[in-house]
């Protein structure tokens, strides 16, 4: 099996008109260093003080070569208990850190400031992921009360499709509710399947898509939950084009990977 620790990135995706940048430079275990408290990944790091997650971005976007610098703090309203399986076998597993928190975004490359709601989960896996799934669709909504709603809709290789519909207050906190029935919404423009739960009469309808590969979307919603309009991040993967061999084969252009730990413009 392969060692993780030689496949390490920090994903950085920032959108906006004029403002869009994306990085995920791949480095191997000489470039990283890891302690209970610090993660260093080149010249990026996370360190987390028990009170919030700093996390100091210096990489480079692609394809296009421009700098991404500057500090996310992400401050927890509270930390998560919840864990689940997200296959018959229990051999993935999701669960949010702190679904509600607060962010602050200092960024000097390209120059943005802004405070706001932010989300932190964590997945975890015993095995590569197209050994336990053919797809899924996730969404996650702040409601008005400042809780985060969760739905995890998979698609298992093996079994039932498994739906997990989780409501977290902002003490960490969290309980069930029944999701509604799920409708299609228009594929991306790689023709990327996608669905979202929402309660009747509202249909969900999509605001924008943000990211959009041969395998993954990345959207803003509108949809209606528990009584509530919401706006909900969504994600769609299709595990086949994942690892696929025309994907791999241009993965390398979006996830480059670098043999020395910084970088210079």
């Amino acid at each position: 099996m392969a060692d993780p620790e030689h496949f390490c990135a920090l994903n950085v995706a920032l959108y906006g008109q004029g403002r869009k940048r994306w990085t995920m430079t791949e480095r191997g275990r000489q470039h990283i260093q890891r302690s209970a408290a610090h993660y260093q990944i080149g010249p990026s790091s996370l360190r987390w003080d028990g009170q919030a997650l700093t996390i100091d971005i210096d990489e480079v976007n692609v394809p296009l070569p421009m700098p991404v610098r500057g500090r996310v703090t992400v401050r927890p309203q509270g930390l998560s208990p919840f864990v689940t399986a997200l296959d018959a076998a229990g051999r993935h597993r999701w669960g949010p850190l702190a679904a509600c928190s607060r962010i602050e975004v200092d960024m000097q490359h390209p120059q943005l400031n802004w405070q706001g709601h932010a989300y932190w989960d964590s997945n975890e896996g015993d095995e590569p992921i197209e050994k336990g799934f053919s797809a899924w669709d996730w969404a996650r909504a702040e409601m008005a009360n400042g809780d985060t709603s969760v739905i995890y809709d998979v698609k298992p290789l093996q079994g039932p499709d498994r739906v997990v519909a989780r409501r977290f207050s902002p003490d960490g906190q969290s309980a069930p509710f029944l999701a509604p029935d799920q409708h299609p919404l228009p594929p991306s423009a790689w023709r990327i399947q996608r669905a979202m739960s929402s309660e009747a009469p509202t249909l969900p309808s999509v605001i924008s898509t943000l990211e959009d590969t041969p395998f993954y979307a990345r959207s803003l919603l509108k949809a209606q939950l528990m009584g509530e309009q919401v706006t909900a991040i969504h994600e769609s993967l299709d595990v086949p084009r994942l690892v696929s061999w025309p994907v791999r084969c241009m993965l390398p252009f979006k996830m480059p990977r670098r043999f020395t730990p910084t970088w210079s413009p």
